[in-house]
């Protein structure tokens, strides 16, 4: 006879064992809160302005690549913007020249239509080619340095990649932004004025005079601190999405994409709250 099996003595209550994870899931204390995920992208991104912001004044300051980069913005969007501004100030200024005829006040119809370009198109026009003909370009070479990983390489030689990368094409975009939205209030003026005498058959010295008596300083300078403002934002966005893309190569092709619309979104956004604090704090002129 065999002998019988010993009986093994309860186990003490304890914690239920492990179960590892299904497939595609993570653990229940590490899964991620997707309707946190664009406050932690939003927090990265202030993160990175403010670290732009600081490694600006921090020596050695990259003098070359500041020159290169501000060479290589201004040469893809200086003629796009120029051939942009024509028919916006035309457009502008036919619509406007026909909505003051309607109201009988075709003499204000420079000064409305200049006000237009000068405060709210020039701005948004050199915004808008500078991400979408430069930061394209900033965030596919900054991506294509991070999957081939000579950010992490520089890192690791103690050189900072914000300051030998990020800071002389964030520059580059604001000095363009601004030097580029005087030529685009230039041509865009100019273009209205032309429509305007041929196409609607006003006078030019009411052109003129209704813009000197409608316009005034501060719209000049509401109009380069927009631009200043765009330009940072769009360097700041492409250098953020260069920086962070996910899925190797394909990955970069989408942050060039992620880039262009996120930067969109903000600066109509932007305008609009810059444009509401203006008209708050200037008053009109004759008011």
């Amino acid at each position: 006879m065999t002998a019988p099996m010993p009986v093994r003595p309860p186990e003490p209550p304890g914690p239920p064992p492990y179960r590892a994870p299904e497939k595609g899931r993570a653990p229940e204390q590490r899964r991620p809160t997707r309707l946190f995920a664009p406050l932690r992208e939003t927090g990265r991104l202030f993160a990175l302005a403010g670290t732009v912001c600081r490694e600006t004044f921090r020596r050695p300051f990259q003098v070359r690549e500041f020159i290169e980069q501000f060479w290589f913005v201004a040469s893809v969007t200086i003629l796009p913007a120029a051939l942009v501004s024509i028919p916006f100030g035309a457009v502008i200024a036919l619509q406007v020249g026909s909505l003051t005829q309607q109201l009988g006040a075709q003499s204000f119809t420079g000064g409305a239509s200049v006000l237009a370009v000068i405060q709210q198109a020039s701005p948004i026009i050199v915004a808008l080619l500078v991400s979408g003909a430069a930061g394209s370009a900033i965030c596919a070479d900054l991506g294509s340095r991070k999957i081939r990983e000579e950010l992490d390489a520089m890192e690791v030689m103690g050189v900072s990649p914000v300051q030998r990368l990020v800071v002389p094409r964030v520059l580059a975009t604001m000095l363009v932004a601004v030097l580029l939205n005087g030529l685009v209030s230039v041509v865009g003026t100019l273009g209205g004025y032309f429509f305007n005498v041929i196409l609607q058959h006003g006078t030019p010295g009411a052109y003129l005079s209704s813009f000197s008596a409608l316009a005034q300083l501060p719209d000049l300078y509401i109009s380069e601190i927009k631009a200043l403002i765009f330009g940072f934002i769009a360097g700041i966005v492409a250098a953020y999405r260069g920086l962070n893309p996910r899925g190797g190569p394909k990955g970069v092709g989408d942050a060039v994409n992620q880039s262009v619309v996120i930067t969109f979104m903000l600066l109509f956004f932007v305008n609009m709250i810059l444009t509401a604090i203006y008209l708050q704090i200037v008053p009109a002129k004759g008011s």
